[in-house]
This record gives C-alpha cells, structure tokens and sequence, in this order.
C-alpha cells in the first residue's frame, strides 16, 4: 500500500526538548490532512546518517526520533529479524499483532505499557487514537495501523550503538542517504512511499516518513513522520 506524505518543514519539537507551536498540514496520498485542534504540529522523525545538519541538537533529536547531524557511515541494514535482542523482537511481535488486529485501542495499549508513551506528536497530545484518527479521517484512523506494519516489515538498522540514543531503528532507509539506494531498494521503498514522495525526499535531503524505533531493552521509543 502506498501512500503520500508530502514534505513539512517543522521547527518545533516536543515541550522537553524545545519550546514553540507551528502549524503544518501533510498529506496522505491525494487527501489533505488537518491536524486535531489540539495537535497542530505533525511529529518529526528521525534524522538520516548522512552527517546533514536539521534544526535541532543530536541527542535530544535522536532519543525523541527527531532530525539531527549524523556523521560516520550508515549502520549496516539488517534484514533478518532473528538477530534482534529478544526484547526488541518481543515488543516488535506485540506492535504487530496490536496493528493487525485493525483497534487503534490495542496499538495504544502496546504504548502504554512501554511505561513511557512512545513519542507519536510534537505536541502535548496525551492519546494518540484522537491524534491518528484527525490525521487519517477517512478511515477513522485505521490507516496508520497498515503503515505500523509496513514498517517493521522493513529492514532496520542497529543505529547509535554504544550510546544513550542507542536504538533499532525501522526502516533502515531513515539512516540512510537516499541517493544511493540500489533499484531493489528502492522497490522496497515503494512500499511504503510513492514515488512522488521519493523525488521530494531526495530534494529534501533525507527519507521523512514514518520511523519507529524500540530501545535494546525493548522499551517502544517512538513512531512519528515528518521532516
């Protein structure tokens, strides 16, 4: 399933991180989608590995899913999903099952009991079922149940490691350039972009859609789009 997000610039950033209100409007697929009244702001979403500077510092950035300046070479692009820690493959396996059985409740739950609600706005939005269902209105929020799925059936990369950001990050292409992909990789892109979307990602610099990443002791960190 494809779907369109169009580019939004965002400069605000969570109240613990940075303080400010902005207003942005994105898109899914050729379908406008206006904010909840009380969440004008679309997330932000993690930064690629491609040593670009975003407005906003490394490690708040990176431990919140945001933009941020990434140096070195990407992480390695992990396929296989058996190689993952057996919290992150357990919390993995809890995300998914909530995402398909189609209740925004149970996904919610699976964030609740992380102990710490996964970042899913910039805002002060407490719930985010009121959030997905503003976002995706025409299927009263379901949608985002299928994009749950479509990225954590991606690869992922083992991002930060050794550091407090130290995080598996789905999909790998947010911790890559994207001019560089190779034509399969890009065949697993479409999946989950258009190509639209694509060219506007390139012009951005950066893959600015849906992100999740799970901490190595299995706790949900964040799910959030944007650039």
């Amino acid at each position: 399933m494809l779907r369109r997000l169009g580019l939004v610039p965002l400069t605000c950033a969570l109240a613990l991180a940075m303080a400010g209100d902005c207003f942005a409007q994105v898109r899914v697929r050729t379908e406008a989608i206006k904010p909840s009244p009380q969440s004008p702001a679309q997330p932000s979403a993690p930064g690629p590995q491609t040593g670009t500077t975003a407005p906003d510092s490394d490690a708040a950035a990176k431990k919140r899913g945001g933009t941020a300046t990434v140096t070195g070479p990407p992480p390695e692009i992990v396929l296989d999903v058996s190689r993952l820690p057996e919290p992150v493959a357990r919390t993995r396996e809890k995300i998914l099952a909530a995402a398909r059985s189609g209740d925004l409740n149970k996904l919610a739950a699976v964030m609740q009991a992380s102990g710490q609600m996964p970042i899913f706005s910039l805002n002060d939005d407490k719930d985010p079922i009121p959030f997905w269902k503003a976002n995706y209105p025409d299927s009263d929020g379901v949608e985002v149940l299928s994009i749950v799925i479509e990225i954590l059936e991606a690869g992922f990369v083992h991002a930060d490691q050794g550091t407090p950001q130290d995080m598996y990050v789905w999909p790998y292409f947010a911790r890559m350039p994207l001019n560089g992909i190779s034509a399969a990789q890009k065949v697993e892109l479409f999946k989950i972009i258009t190509g639209s979307d694509y060219k506007d990602m390139l012009d951005f610099g950066a893959y600015n859609f849906y992100r999740l990443g799970i901490a190595p002791d299995g706790t949900w960190q964040f799910f959030v789009a944007g650039d």
